[in-house]
């Protein structure tokens, strides 16, 4: 059997980054930046006033109080037309650009207005005083975002501050996602005694959308060559097929075989973990098709070991979403087989601040309720040793989506 790191290695050697397109910045949220955003103007374009008060010379308040004539006013959005000499002072608003002669702001606060006479209690001769200088948040030409990020409410607003109406993101990765089982049935519909609600189509779009990419439910094949057949054929134009259940060797597992019926070649088959020994990987043509366990936890950890990478690479995205994390133990672990465990865990911080990993005491594949509770996934590595209390592990974390602000 493979390794996690061998397989994950073998899949990821398939992709690459996908061809961008331009879309309106108002859309840009979540999606990944494919050429980087450089600034089309500098910001401020010109010197402005940081403080509602008056634009004057700092030479003019060597001596305090100062008394000073007004000779205009200066609002944002409109450009000074008078130049400020010696002895005088114009009335300026936040975001107003300085008239030429002036270099400091004294803010309102700090004024007594008598008509055209301004007197100016406190002030400081240290040129620039509440001044926003030119270029002072960006210039032209400087880079703001970097390609391969995850574009952030914060980095809309600036891709939108440096005059793009549009940016270049990477195309969404088209997933199709098929179920296999005669025992299957939609949320919803009725169910006989021998039936099960089919949650892991659902749960893989789901974790599609997510990560950014675009879910295309292919819905159940029912364990036929027929059916299968059928709807393999559905996922024509697709960066991806993931499938789920039938991937193992028993007589009613009939993917593998659908698959090379339709001439796929099958990479590898098995891999040496927990949960999740039977995920297969292979291509189709052109089309690379990744074969998930049927137990609802299986393939959400196999999806988040192996899928969510796969998506992410599609994307070109920089940041590594699945890396793992260290944590202490808040129970004691024995000794691990050859297999790589992952094993479902709620995350508290102890009295010190540290992060305290705690396995479920159960761990069945099958029993979605724990997963659906978990923060992380403790790793253990093949023939890790006995753990205790307060030992270190790695983790992966589940929390958090690939959006923010």
């Amino acid at each position: 059997m493979l390794s996690v790191a061998e397989a994950t290695q073998r899949i990821l050697g398939v992709f690459a980054p996908l061809t961008g397109e331009v879309i309106g910045i108002d859309r840009a949220l979540g999606r990944v930046l494919a050429a980087p955003v450089t600034a089309r103007l500098s910001q401020p374009p010109a010197a402005v006033s940081a403080m509602d008060g008056y634009a004057v010379r700092a030479a003019d308040l060597a001596k305090l109080p100062a008394r000073l004539t007004v000779t205009g006013t200066v609002a944002a959005g409109t450009m000074p037309t008078l130049t400020l000499n010696p002895g005088q002072a114009m009335r300026i608003f936040t975001g107003a650009i300085l008239p030429q002669g002036a270099d400091t702001i004294v803010i309102q606060e700090n004024c007594d207005r008598d008509g055209e006479i301004v007197i100016v209690r406190e002030g400081s001769t240290t040129l620039g005083q509440h001044v926003r200088a030119e270029g002072n948040d960006f210039r032209l030409g400087d880079i703001g975002i970097a390609a391969g990020r995850l574009l952030s409410a914060r980095d809309v607003a600036l891709a939108a501050a440096m005059n793009w109406p549009s940016v270049t993101v990477t195309r969404r990765p088209r997933i199709a996602i098929l179920s296999t089982g005669d025992e299957l049935q939609h949320p919803g519909e009725p169910m006989g005694p021998a039936h099960i609600v089919a949650s892991n189509g659902i749960a893989l779009a789901a974790m599609v959308t997510a990560c950014g990419g675009e879910p295309i439910n292919l819905g159940i094949a029912r364990d036929n060559m027929a059916d299968l057949h059928r709807a393999l054929d559905g996922a024509r134009g697709a960066d991806i097929l993931v499938t789920t259940g039938g991937a193992s060797v028993g007589e009613l597992d009939l993917i593998q075989q659908a698959l090379k019926d339709k001439g796929a070649k099958l990479d590898f088959w098995k891999i040496a973990m927990r949960p999740g020994k039977p995920v297969m990987f292979g291509e189709l043509g052109a089309l690379p098709v990744l074969g998930l366990p049927g137990n609802p936890v299986s393939a959400l950890v196999t999806a988040t070991l192996f899928l969510r990478p796969v998506i992410d690479r599609l994307l070109g995205r920089t940041s590594e979403t699945g890396s793992p994390a260290v944590a202490r133990l808040g129970a004691a672990l024995k000794a691990n087989d050859q297999r790589q465990d992952y094993l479902r865990a709620t995350l508290t911080r102890g009295t010190d601040g540290s992060l305290i990993a705690s396995p479920f005491p159960k761990q069945d594949s099958a029993m979605l309720s724990l997963i659906a509770r978990a923060d992380a996934l403790i790793i253990r590595p093949p023939h890790a040793p006995a753990a205790e209390v307060g030992d270190t592990t790695d983790i992966l974390p589940l929390s958090g989506g690939c959006l923010g602000i």
